[in-house]
């Protein structure tokens, strides 16, 4: 970071549709040592980011910012982008497909913020009105297939640690027929790898456990492949970095995201932290195959 930014101050904000997980994700980062606050109105971040870099013992502030913030939210592109320039400040948007949307509602039993019976109506409106935060946006994470665990340990991995000072990456395997994870920045594709679903006694094993390890690993392909991939990586993870990037979502993809991919996911977690690097792991769709 350059320029007059206070280096030691991390500010998050944490935003999105109804239902697409900020409470989930505000919470995992309040139990990470940042100091929260919800439903700030936009005209009030500014003084309340200003006031807490001041205060002793406040270095990390997450705030969370929905559509309750109602005309205020015009503000955002105008309160932001100077806030970004004096603080490392990171805008995060959870979003999810509206058919999961409608799932999470119904499970909940809560009604829609905008007070409107159709949920998809209600998120194609939502999304209409927040839209000067997603043009501030610095990342948009697509929930739709993740668990409540999943994206809290997502969440953590990418916004803590040094805060920012190290890149932070995320590997996440599965499955293609499930659909690919909207928020990767680079996807391998490892259906070329042999199989160990067609192999009956190998069959029932997660990616995880030693015996579909040992399979994979051991196959001329993986060797070829891995013998490819570690160098390719090794040359480009130091052009993020230098880019000023923050965290990097890798996708590791198989058929149904149980056998292969994790088996790369895991090896590609333990090569990377030997060069100390920031990394953490989500299995997708281990338990759906």
């Amino acid at each position: 970071m350059k320029g007059l930014k206070t280096e030691q101050f991390y500010a998050v904000l944490l935003t999105g549709l109804s239902g697409a997980g900020k409470t989930v994700a505000l919470n995992a980062l309040e139990d990470s040592g940042f100091f929260c606050v919800d439903n700030l109105p936009v005209t009030l971040i500014k003084t309340f980011i200003n006031l807490c870099s001041k205060t002793p013992g406040i270095s990390k502030v997450a705030i969370g910012v929905d559509i309750r913030g109602g005309k205020f939210l015009s503000d955002f592109s105008n309160i932001i982008p100077a806030l970004k320039k004096k603080y490392r400040m990171d805008v995060v948007f959870l979003e999810a497909a509206e058919e999961s949307l409608l799932s999470r509602f119904k499970e909940t039993r809560r009604p829609h913020p905008l007070g409107l019976k159709d949920i998809k109506k209600a998120a194609q409106k939502e999304k209409a009105m927040l839209s000067p935060i997603i043009k501030e946006a610095d990342r948009i994470i697509d929930t739709s297939k993740l668990t409540p665990h999943q994206l809290r340990e997502f969440i953590i991995s990418t916004h803590i640690g040094e805060t920012g000072k190290k890149m932070a990456i995320t590997l996440i395997s599965f499955g293609y027929k499930y659909g690919i994870p909207l928020e990767a920045d680079l996807l391998f594709d490892v259906r070329f790898l042999p199989n160990p679903f067609f192999v009956k006694e190998l069959k029932k094993y997660p990616g995880t456990s030693s015996k579909i390890k040992n399979y994979v690993m051991k196959k001329e392909e993986t060797k070829k492949f891995l013998n490819k991939l570690y160098p390719f990586l090794k040359s480009i993870l130091p052009l993020y970095v230098k880019e000023g990037k923050s965290y990097l979502t890798i996708g590791i993809g198989c058929t149904g995201g149980m056998h292969r991919s994790p088996v790369i996911a895991e090896d590609l977690k333990n090569t990377l932290k030997k060069q100390k690097l920031n990394v953490s792991v989500i299995h997708r769709d281990l338990a759906l195959s």
